[in-house]
């Protein structure tokens, strides 16, 4: 290892901080470190020269740097300055051991799975990209309701009429995925969740799908043409009728570095208070 990239988000006051810390640390095992300012939605792709790429931020800012870095086989070291760090799992006090674990060869790279979306319009490829978290075909504007013909693996899965459709990762599945009703997959599962979001008839249901098979989406005559398809909530793509969506498994995973499973069970279980039981104490009596 001989380049990093810390990107810091401009949003967390500490971030700027950390990575002063973070480059010093590094500058002193001969390992240069340019930082890169990121507000939440950027075009760039400063990436490409780099070895390994260090976030501080939330999830977001995993999720940018995973689009640029995954088809390069580039390694992300998270340091989680967010709420709910289901995917960063470093936290910003305790990140110079794994750092010199990594550095060392002795911190495992977890693989999570991607998915990737392109967009065909009158036969040609007019958008394309891919998403460590999910894909989500919506309205926008005012008039929210899309009509959606979804099949998958040629096998037609019916007419959706609905706020929107999203198709998830493993790793998607705990955000907008979850809101919207469906499973949380374990991260290290090879499959999709397609969950509708408020759809118009009750039968449409959330469903796991396999990474194998190729989801076909196609935009159906509206009242309004202004449906759009969103990437991790950060790439947006407005569609027209007619065009289809096709999403299928990413040909490379993202690498994060310290996030292995136990991660996303600890934030459901720390962040969203799963907590089991009731603890009924003995204290005085015995337990009902």
């Amino acid at each position: 290892m001989r380049k990093a990239i810390a990107i810091v988000n401009t949003e967390k006051p500490e971030s700027r901080r950390i990575a002063s810390e973070i480059r010093s640390e590094l500058l002193a095992k001969n390992v240069s470190c340019d930082i890169y300012t990121f507000d939440g939605i950027s075009d760039s792709n400063p990436f490409d020269a780099c070895d390994f790429v260090i976030t501080l931020g939330g999830d977001g800012t995993v999720l940018y740097a995973a689009r640029n870095c995954s088809r390069a086989g580039i390694p992300i070291f998270p340091i989680n300055l967010g709420e709910f760090g289901f995917i960063a799992g470093i936290q910003p006090g305790d990140w110079k051991a794994p750092l010199s674990a990594f550095l060392d060869g002795a911190l495992r790279t977890s693989e999570r799975m991607m998915l990737s979306a392109r967009v065909e319009r009158n036969g040609s490829v007019v958008f394309s990209c891919d998403a460590l978290n999910d894909a989500v075909i919506s309205g926008s504007g005012i008039a929210r309701i899309v009509h959606l013909s979804i099949s998958f693996d040629g096998v037609s899965f019916g007419s959706y009429k609905a706020d929107g459709i999203i198709m998830a990762t493993p790793t998607g599945s705990t955000a907008y995925a979850a809101a919207a009703g469906g499973p949380i997959l374990a991260p290290d599962l090879d499959a999709f969740v397609l969950a509708p979001i408020c759809a118009f008839s009750l039968s449409n249901r959330p469903i796991v799908l396999p990474s194998t098979g190729i989801m076909a989406i196609t935009v159906e005559p509206m009242r309004h043409e202004s449906a759009i398809i969103t990437l991790d909530g950060q790439e947006v793509f407005p569609l027209k009728e007619g065009d289809t969506v096709y999403i299928e498994k990413a040909p490379r995973s993202a690498l994060l570095i310290g996030c292995e499973t136990d991660v996303v069970y600890t934030a459901l279980r720390s962040k969203l208070n799963w907590s089991g039981a009731p603890v009924v104490s003995d204290a005085g009596g015995s337990n009902a």
